[in-house]
């Protein structure tokens, strides 16, 4: 077995963990069928990611049998899985690693009504809060590309490169979506899903209304800088919490 530091090992064995069972969130959200779909994690620290071995059903998967590779997207030979076959789309989750470095999760999917478009060609439009708050605008779409080489990763990184958005629809294929981590990805792809499919049946009613360019900033702005719980926020509300049972009578 390749010699890492008991640091990268632990590295490894978390990323491990967290790919395999992220892989039940595509399940539970219906974002996959069959054994299609993929996750895969950066290994903090290392030149490596994780990902699903190719063809395997999801109920099957666990942190042992995740395949580790390096970055260009080789098999790291005598770990745990190594004797599988990775997932079809290893080359293009590498490739998207190496060029962005600051991606550390990758997710792929055929999700229904995200894939719809992506089989129209048609970038999805920012009409709802949901997708200025989590994309910062439309969803964009990809060149079409053929499975197997680093193909569709050249087509997620040239689409995604100073794009706010985290999800590119691949035109004839799916979804690709890139986040911090491997959780973030997977956020993205749901909130992908569920937009596509607002978006679809808005416009079986009539037009859809436009949003602002200058309130579309706004929102991605508060989404991502503004709401949920700040490491500064939670410290002060548990500081806060301390001193009143201290003082309570």
């Amino acid at each position: 077995m390749t010699d890492f530091s008991p640091e990268i090992q632990v590295a490894i064995a978390r990323t491990r963990d967290d790919v395999a069972r992220l892989h039940e969130e595509l399940v539970r959200y219906d974002l996959v069928v069959w054994t299609g779909g993929n996750v895969s994690g950066r290994v903090p620290g290392a030149d490596l990611f994780v990902i699903k071995p190719s063809g395997v059903s999801y109920d099957e998967l666990g942190p042992e049998n995740q395949i580790l590779c390096d970055l260009d997207g080789n098999v790291i030979e005598n770990t745990p899985g190594w004797e599988r076959s990775p997932s079809s789309d290893t080359a293009a989750h590498a490739y998207v690693y190496r060029n962005m470095p600051e991606v550390g999760g990758v997710v792929h999917t055929h999700s229904t009504y995200a894939t719809a478009w992506a089989a129209r060609g048609e970038a999805i439009p920012c009409v709802i809060t949901a997708m200025a708050d989590e994309f910062g605008g439309e969803i964009p779409v990809g060149p079409f590309a053929i499975i197997g080489d680093d193909s569709i990763g050249r087509g997620v990184v040239a689409t995604l490169t100073g794009h706010r958005s985290r999800a590119v629809l691949m035109q004839n294929h799916g979804v690709f979506t890139i986040g911090k981590d491997a959780k973030d990805a997977v956020k993205a792809a749901v909130m992908a899903e569920d937009v596509a499919k607002t978006v679809h049946i808005s416009r079986q009613l009539g037009a859809p209304l436009p949003i602002a360019q200058s309130a579309i900033d706004s929102l991605f702005d508060r989404y991502q800088n503004v709401y949920g719980q700040s490491a500064s926020t939670s410290s002060a509300t548990a500081a806060t919490a301390t001193a009143t049972k201290g003082t309570s009578k």
